[in-house]
Protein backbone atom coordinates (compact mmCIF):
# COMPACT_ATOMS: atom_id res chain seq x y z
CA UNK A 1 0.00 0.00 0.00
CA UNK A 2 2.76 2.53 0.83
CA UNK A 3 4.64 1.55 -2.18
CA UNK A 4 1.56 1.86 -4.30
CA UNK A 5 0.57 5.51 -2.48
CA UNK A 6 4.14 6.39 -3.64
CA UNK A 7 3.88 5.40 -7.51
CA UNK A 8 0.69 7.41 -7.36
CA UNK A 9 2.06 10.52 -6.69
CA UNK A 10 5.33 10.40 -8.52
CA UNK A 11 2.95 9.76 -11.41
CA UNK A 12 2.20 13.21 -11.06
CA UNK A 13 4.87 14.63 -10.97
CA UNK A 14 4.11 18.55 -11.28
CA UNK A 15 1.15 18.58 -9.22
CA UNK A 16 2.83 16.99 -6.24
CA UNK A 17 5.43 19.18 -6.57
CA UNK A 18 3.29 22.45 -6.49
CA UNK A 19 1.10 20.69 -3.33
CA UNK A 20 4.69 19.84 -2.06
CA UNK A 21 6.06 23.33 -2.10
CA UNK A 22 2.85 24.53 -0.37
CA UNK A 23 3.29 23.03 2.42
CA UNK A 24 7.28 23.33 2.49
CA UNK A 25 6.95 26.88 2.60
CA UNK A 26 3.89 26.98 4.50
CA UNK A 27 6.21 25.50 7.10
CA UNK A 28 9.26 27.59 6.22
CA UNK A 29 6.55 30.78 7.38
CA UNK A 30 5.80 29.20 10.57
CA UNK A 31 9.17 28.64 11.10
CA UNK A 32 10.82 32.38 10.58
CA UNK A 33 7.53 33.82 11.91
CA UNK A 34 7.98 31.68 15.05
CA UNK A 35 11.31 32.07 15.44
CA UNK A 36 11.73 35.85 15.61
CA UNK A 37 8.77 36.41 18.06
CA UNK A 38 10.93 33.18 20.31
CA UNK A 39 13.57 35.38 20.12
CA UNK A 40 11.58 38.75 21.15
CA UNK A 41 10.00 37.38 24.15
CA UNK A 42 13.05 35.48 25.03
CA UNK A 43 14.85 39.28 24.31
CA UNK A 44 12.26 41.13 26.75
CA UNK A 45 12.34 38.22 29.41
CA UNK A 46 16.14 38.72 30.15
CA UNK A 47 15.94 42.13 29.41
CA UNK A 48 12.84 42.15 32.60
CA UNK A 49 14.80 39.94 34.64
CA UNK A 50 18.25 41.33 34.30
CA UNK A 51 17.38 44.71 34.49
CA UNK A 52 14.53 45.27 37.09
CA UNK A 53 13.05 42.24 38.58
CA UNK A 54 15.87 39.25 38.76
CA UNK A 55 13.95 35.62 38.90
CA UNK A 56 12.65 35.25 42.06
CA UNK A 57 11.90 38.41 45.12
CA UNK A 58 11.47 37.63 48.93
CA UNK A 59 9.09 39.93 50.90
CA UNK A 60 6.72 40.16 53.82
CA UNK A 61 3.36 38.21 52.52
CA UNK A 62 1.13 40.27 50.65
CA UNK A 63 3.74 42.83 50.07
CA UNK A 64 2.65 43.41 46.98
CA UNK A 65 -0.94 43.95 47.14
CA UNK A 66 -0.90 46.77 50.36
CA UNK A 67 2.64 47.20 50.94
CA UNK A 68 2.06 50.19 49.03
CA UNK A 69 -0.38 51.92 51.98
CA UNK A 70 2.13 51.15 54.75
CA UNK A 71 5.77 50.26 53.66
CA UNK A 72 7.48 50.35 56.71
CA UNK A 73 5.43 47.17 57.97
CA UNK A 74 6.93 45.11 55.33
CA UNK A 75 10.72 45.74 56.22
CA UNK A 76 13.38 42.73 56.38
CA UNK A 77 15.52 42.80 58.66
CA UNK A 78 18.92 43.63 57.78
CA UNK A 79 21.22 40.95 56.76
CA UNK A 80 19.05 38.13 57.34
CA UNK A 81 19.23 36.94 53.79
CA UNK A 82 22.97 36.04 54.97
CA UNK A 83 22.05 34.35 58.10
CA UNK A 84 19.77 31.95 55.56
CA UNK A 85 22.57 31.83 53.43
CA UNK A 86 20.42 31.73 50.18
CA UNK A 87 23.61 32.90 48.33
CA UNK A 88 24.86 29.04 48.97
CA UNK A 89 21.89 27.08 46.92
CA UNK A 90 23.16 25.68 44.03
CA UNK A 91 21.93 27.63 40.88
CA UNK A 92 21.68 31.24 43.09
CA UNK A 93 24.08 34.01 40.90
CA UNK A 94 23.22 36.79 43.68
CA UNK A 95 21.24 37.66 45.96
CA UNK A 96 20.25 41.67 46.29
CA UNK A 97 18.39 44.25 48.67
CA UNK A 98 16.39 46.43 47.59
CA UNK A 99 14.65 49.36 49.53
CA UNK A 100 11.26 50.88 48.10
CA UNK A 101 11.39 54.48 48.53
CA UNK A 102 9.15 57.37 46.69
CA UNK A 103 8.87 60.83 47.03
CA UNK A 104 9.39 64.63 45.90
CA UNK A 105 12.57 64.84 43.37
CA UNK A 106 13.62 68.68 42.53
CA UNK A 107 16.10 70.45 40.33
CA UNK A 108 16.17 74.44 41.03
CA UNK A 109 12.24 75.06 40.58
CA UNK A 110 10.50 72.20 39.40
CA UNK A 111 9.18 69.61 41.57
CA UNK A 112 7.89 66.14 40.46
CA UNK A 113 6.79 62.80 42.36
CA UNK A 114 9.16 59.76 41.88
CA UNK A 115 9.53 55.71 42.50
CA UNK A 116 12.99 55.00 43.97
CA UNK A 117 14.86 51.89 44.39
CA UNK A 118 17.50 51.54 47.35
CA UNK A 119 20.21 48.96 46.02
CA UNK A 120 23.45 47.75 46.72
CA UNK A 121 25.56 48.89 43.79
CA UNK A 122 28.22 45.31 43.72
CA UNK A 123 25.53 43.13 43.71
CA UNK A 124 23.05 44.96 41.49
CA UNK A 125 25.58 45.69 38.66
CA UNK A 126 25.16 41.91 38.14
CA UNK A 127 21.58 42.10 38.78
CA UNK A 128 20.92 44.38 36.49
CA UNK A 129 23.32 44.13 33.54
CA UNK A 130 21.23 44.63 30.90
CA UNK A 131 19.86 47.93 32.28
CA UNK A 132 20.67 50.56 29.64
CA UNK A 133 22.48 53.34 30.72
CA UNK A 134 22.52 55.93 28.08
CA UNK A 135 24.93 58.47 29.77
CA UNK A 136 26.95 58.64 32.43
CA UNK A 137 27.69 55.49 34.25
CA UNK A 138 26.53 53.05 37.11
CA UNK A 139 26.20 53.60 40.87
CA UNK A 140 29.36 52.67 43.19
CA UNK A 141 30.56 52.19 46.47
CA UNK A 142 33.04 54.99 45.86
CA UNK A 143 30.28 58.01 44.82
CA UNK A 144 26.88 56.76 47.81
CA UNK A 145 25.16 60.33 46.62
CA UNK A 146 25.03 59.08 43.22
CA UNK A 147 22.01 58.60 41.70
CA UNK A 148 20.47 57.19 38.65
CA UNK A 149 17.52 58.39 37.13
CA UNK A 150 15.17 57.21 34.79
CA UNK A 151 15.37 58.70 30.97
CA UNK A 152 12.23 60.48 31.24
CA UNK A 153 12.31 61.51 35.04
CA UNK A 154 15.40 63.40 33.66
CA UNK A 155 14.46 65.15 30.80
CA UNK A 156 11.49 66.21 32.74
CA UNK A 157 13.18 67.84 35.62
CA UNK A 158 15.65 68.96 32.72
CA UNK A 159 18.83 67.68 34.53
CA UNK A 160 22.13 65.50 32.92
CA UNK A 161 25.39 64.06 34.42
CA UNK A 162 26.47 65.65 36.78
CA UNK A 163 23.94 68.11 38.07
CA UNK A 164 22.57 68.47 41.74
CA UNK A 165 18.84 66.95 43.19
CA UNK A 166 16.96 67.09 46.18
CA UNK A 167 14.96 64.30 47.42
CA UNK A 168 12.56 64.66 49.85
CA UNK A 169 10.79 61.57 51.75
CA UNK A 170 8.27 60.85 54.62
CA UNK A 171 10.66 58.73 57.02
CA UNK A 172 9.53 55.62 59.30
CA UNK A 173 8.64 57.70 62.40
CA UNK A 174 6.57 60.16 60.00
CA UNK A 175 8.74 62.97 59.71
CA UNK A 176 10.15 64.30 56.36
CA UNK A 177 13.88 63.88 55.39
CA UNK A 178 15.85 65.35 52.60
CA UNK A 179 19.38 64.56 50.76
CA UNK A 180 21.24 66.13 48.22
CA UNK A 181 22.57 63.89 45.17
CA UNK A 182 23.72 64.30 42.12
CA UNK A 183 23.01 62.38 38.50
CA UNK A 184 25.47 59.89 38.21
CA UNK A 185 23.36 58.24 35.22
CA UNK A 186 20.35 57.90 33.05
CA UNK A 187 19.18 54.70 32.04
CA UNK A 188 16.18 53.18 30.06
CA UNK A 189 14.04 50.33 30.09
CA UNK A 190 11.46 48.47 27.91
CA UNK A 191 8.67 50.72 30.54
CA UNK A 192 8.48 54.01 29.43
CA UNK A 193 6.43 54.80 32.33
CA UNK A 194 8.50 53.06 34.35
CA UNK A 195 11.16 55.89 33.05
CA UNK A 196 9.57 58.94 33.99
CA UNK A 197 9.42 58.24 37.61
CA UNK A 198 12.14 56.04 38.25
CA UNK A 199 15.05 56.88 40.26
CA UNK A 200 17.33 53.78 41.88
CA UNK A 201 20.05 55.14 45.00
CA UNK A 202 22.84 53.12 46.88
CA UNK A 203 21.21 51.23 49.42
CA UNK A 204 22.98 53.06 52.02
CA UNK A 205 21.82 56.41 51.49
CA UNK A 206 17.97 55.17 51.25
CA UNK A 207 18.39 53.74 54.36
CA UNK A 208 19.55 57.04 55.96
CA UNK A 209 17.20 58.97 53.82
CA UNK A 210 14.04 56.56 55.10
CA UNK A 211 15.77 56.34 58.66
CA UNK A 212 15.51 52.27 58.52
CA UNK A 213 17.06 49.52 58.43
CA UNK A 214 16.74 46.74 56.13
CA UNK A 215 15.10 46.09 53.17
CA UNK A 216 11.86 45.79 51.49
CA UNK A 217 12.60 42.53 48.82
CA UNK A 218 15.62 40.45 49.10
CA UNK A 219 15.85 39.31 44.79
CA UNK A 220 17.40 36.15 43.75
CA UNK A 221 19.06 36.15 40.56
CA UNK A 222 19.91 32.87 38.82
CA UNK A 223 22.18 31.35 35.92
CA UNK A 224 19.13 29.63 34.09
CA UNK A 225 15.49 31.40 33.80
CA UNK A 226 14.24 27.63 33.02
CA UNK A 227 15.66 26.86 36.88
CA UNK A 228 12.96 29.20 38.15
CA UNK A 229 10.15 26.87 39.28
CA UNK A 230 12.03 24.18 40.25
CA UNK A 231 14.10 27.11 42.44
CA UNK A 232 10.91 28.57 43.72
CA UNK A 233 9.85 25.28 44.60
CA UNK A 234 12.78 24.41 46.37
CA UNK A 235 12.71 27.60 48.40
CA UNK A 236 9.40 27.34 49.53
CA UNK A 237 10.41 23.75 50.95
CA UNK A 238 12.94 24.88 52.40
CA UNK A 239 12.09 27.94 54.75
CA UNK A 240 8.14 28.43 55.06
CA UNK A 241 8.85 25.64 57.31
CA UNK A 242 10.93 27.89 59.05
CA UNK A 243 9.20 30.88 58.82
CA UNK A 244 6.13 31.65 57.46
CA UNK A 245 6.60 35.07 57.71
CA UNK A 246 7.95 35.42 54.10
CA UNK A 247 6.44 34.71 50.71
CA UNK A 248 8.34 33.85 47.63
CA UNK A 249 7.44 35.32 43.95
CA UNK A 250 8.36 34.36 40.70
CA UNK A 251 9.38 36.83 38.08
CA UNK A 252 6.94 36.24 35.71
CA UNK A 253 3.87 36.70 38.01
CA UNK A 254 5.51 40.40 38.94
CA UNK A 255 6.39 41.33 34.54
CA UNK A 256 2.51 42.29 34.08
CA UNK A 257 3.76 44.57 30.58
CA UNK A 258 5.89 41.20 29.47
CA UNK A 259 2.68 38.62 30.06
CA UNK A 260 0.48 40.57 27.85
CA UNK A 261 2.82 41.05 24.71
CA UNK A 262 3.06 37.49 25.02
CA UNK A 263 -0.52 36.83 25.34
CA UNK A 264 -1.36 39.12 22.49
CA UNK A 265 1.39 37.83 19.96
CA UNK A 266 0.83 34.35 20.50
CA UNK A 267 -2.53 35.18 19.43
CA UNK A 268 -1.25 36.68 15.83
CA UNK A 269 0.97 34.01 15.33
CA UNK A 270 -2.27 31.46 16.10
CA UNK A 271 -3.87 33.42 13.50
CA UNK A 272 -0.67 32.79 11.22
CA UNK A 273 -0.87 28.85 11.79
CA UNK A 274 -4.62 28.50 10.65
CA UNK A 275 -4.39 30.37 7.92
CA UNK A 276 -0.93 28.60 6.53
CA UNK A 277 -3.18 24.89 7.76
CA UNK A 278 -6.27 26.08 5.90
CA UNK A 279 -3.82 26.48 2.68
CA UNK A 280 -2.61 22.91 3.22
CA UNK A 281 -5.75 21.39 3.99
CA UNK A 282 -7.53 23.04 0.33
CA UNK A 283 -4.33 22.34 -1.45
CA UNK A 284 -4.21 18.62 -0.57
CA UNK A 285 -7.86 18.04 -1.31
CA UNK A 286 -7.83 20.01 -4.23
CA UNK A 287 -4.76 17.46 -5.36
CA UNK A 288 -6.76 14.79 -4.01
CA UNK A 289 -9.80 15.25 -5.42
CA UNK A 290 -8.62 15.73 -9.00
CA UNK A 291 -6.64 12.40 -8.37
CA UNK A 292 -9.88 10.44 -7.61
CA UNK A 293 -11.41 12.06 -10.83
CA UNK A 294 -8.27 11.19 -13.04
CA UNK A 295 -8.31 7.36 -11.89
CA UNK A 296 -11.45 6.65 -11.18
CA UNK A 297 -11.25 3.77 -13.49
CA UNK A 298 -8.61 2.41 -11.65
CA UNK A 299 -10.41 2.83 -8.57
CA UNK A 300 -13.27 1.14 -10.22
CA UNK A 301 -10.80 -1.87 -11.00
CA UNK A 302 -9.41 -2.46 -7.44
CA UNK A 303 -12.70 -2.65 -5.91
CA UNK A 304 -13.57 -5.23 -8.22
CA UNK A 305 -10.26 -7.30 -7.85
CA UNK A 306 -11.68 -7.78 -4.10
CA UNK A 307 -10.11 -4.65 -2.28
CA UNK A 308 -12.29 -3.11 0.46
CA UNK A 309 -13.24 0.40 0.54
CA UNK A 310 -11.56 0.85 3.43
CA UNK A 311 -8.43 -0.40 1.71
CA UNK A 312 -9.00 2.51 -0.61
CA UNK A 313 -9.72 5.14 2.17
CA UNK A 314 -6.00 3.57 3.80
CA UNK A 315 -4.40 4.51 0.40
CA UNK A 316 -5.48 7.88 -0.04
CA UNK A 317 -4.19 8.68 3.21
CA UNK A 318 -1.06 7.28 2.53
CA UNK A 319 -0.94 9.47 0.18
CA UNK A 320 -1.65 12.32 2.36
CA UNK A 321 0.69 11.41 4.85
CA UNK A 322 3.28 11.14 2.43
CA UNK A 323 2.62 14.99 1.10
CA UNK A 324 2.93 15.84 4.93
CA UNK A 325 6.50 14.31 5.69
CA UNK A 326 7.94 15.20 2.61
CA UNK A 327 6.60 18.49 2.31
CA UNK A 328 7.12 19.64 6.18
CA UNK A 329 10.75 18.12 6.17
CA UNK A 330 11.80 20.04 3.26
CA UNK A 331 9.64 23.25 5.25
CA UNK A 332 11.84 22.59 8.38
CA UNK A 333 15.36 21.86 6.96
CA UNK A 334 15.15 25.09 4.81
CA UNK A 335 13.62 26.97 7.84
CA UNK A 336 16.36 26.11 9.35
CA UNK A 337 19.04 27.29 7.50
CA UNK A 338 17.15 30.31 6.37
CA UNK A 339 16.71 31.14 10.01
CA UNK A 340 20.92 30.35 10.49
CA UNK A 341 21.45 32.71 7.81
CA UNK A 342 18.95 35.24 8.92
CA UNK A 343 20.79 35.22 12.57
CA UNK A 344 24.02 35.71 10.99
CA UNK A 345 23.62 38.81 8.97
CA UNK A 346 20.87 40.41 11.79
CA UNK A 347 17.60 42.00 11.23
CA UNK A 348 17.99 45.97 12.05
CA UNK A 349 15.01 46.78 14.18
CA UNK A 350 14.30 50.42 15.45
CA UNK A 351 14.68 51.18 18.58
CA UNK A 352 10.65 50.62 20.37
CA UNK A 353 8.42 53.57 21.80
CA UNK A 354 9.80 55.66 24.46
CA UNK A 355 13.90 54.10 23.92
CA UNK A 356 16.27 55.71 21.79
CA UNK A 357 18.31 52.90 21.52
CA UNK A 358 18.00 50.17 18.21
CA UNK A 359 18.68 47.03 18.28
CA UNK A 360 19.57 43.49 15.98
CA UNK A 361 16.87 40.87 15.79
CA UNK A 362 17.51 36.91 15.08
CA UNK A 363 15.40 33.83 14.45
CA UNK A 364 15.46 31.72 17.09
CA UNK A 365 14.31 28.05 16.42
CA UNK A 366 13.31 26.28 19.47
CA UNK A 367 12.74 21.86 19.15
CA UNK A 368 8.67 22.78 20.07
CA UNK A 369 8.43 25.02 17.56
CA UNK A 370 9.94 22.84 15.16
CA UNK A 371 8.21 19.99 16.28
CA UNK A 372 5.07 22.11 16.49
CA UNK A 373 5.77 23.43 12.68
CA UNK A 374 6.55 19.71 11.22
CA UNK A 375 3.23 18.06 13.52
CA UNK A 376 1.06 20.99 11.52
CA UNK A 377 2.46 19.83 8.04
CA UNK A 378 1.43 16.28 9.03
CA UNK A 379 -1.69 16.68 10.75
CA UNK A 380 -3.30 19.27 8.02
CA UNK A 381 -1.78 16.98 5.35
CA UNK A 382 -3.97 14.43 6.67
CA UNK A 383 -7.08 16.40 7.09
CA UNK A 384 -6.93 17.12 3.94
CA UNK A 385 -7.05 13.56 2.30
CA UNK A 386 -10.43 12.83 4.56
CA UNK A 387 -12.47 14.25 1.76
CA UNK A 388 -11.14 12.76 -1.28
CA UNK A 389 -10.79 9.08 0.34
CA UNK A 390 -14.46 9.51 1.61
CA UNK A 391 -15.58 10.47 -2.05
CA UNK A 392 -13.11 7.45 -3.35
CA UNK A 393 -14.23 5.00 -0.99
CA UNK A 394 -17.94 5.77 -1.98
CA UNK A 395 -17.53 5.32 -5.88
CA UNK A 396 -20.06 2.22 -7.25
CA UNK A 397 -17.99 -0.53 -8.85
CA UNK A 398 -19.98 0.20 -12.41
CA UNK A 399 -19.96 3.12 -12.73
CA UNK A 400 -16.09 3.51 -11.95
CA UNK A 401 -15.40 0.77 -14.43
CA UNK A 402 -17.85 2.39 -17.23
CA UNK A 403 -16.35 6.10 -15.87
CA UNK A 404 -13.28 5.68 -18.91
CA UNK A 405 -15.23 4.63 -21.82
Amino acid sequence: MMTLALRNLLRHRRRSIIILATIGFGVIALLLVGGFMEWAFWGMREGTIHSRLGHIQITRPGYFETGSADPFAYLLPEGQENHLDLGSIEGVVVVSPRLDLSGLISHGDVSIGFVGEGVDPVKDAVLSEHLIITSGERLSTDEPRGMLLGGGLAATLGVSVGDKVVLLVNTGSGGLNAVEGRVRGIFQSASKAFDDMALRLPLTTARDLLRVSGAHKWVILLDNTEDTDRLLQQLRGKYLKKSADVQFTPWYELADFYNKMVKLFSRQFDAIRLIVAMIIVLGISNTLIMSVLERTGEIGTLLALGFRRRRIIQLFYTEGIYLGIIGGGFGVGAGIMLAKVISKIGIPMPSPPGMEVGFTGSIMLTWPLVAGAMALAMSTALLGSLYPAWKASRLEIVDALRHNH
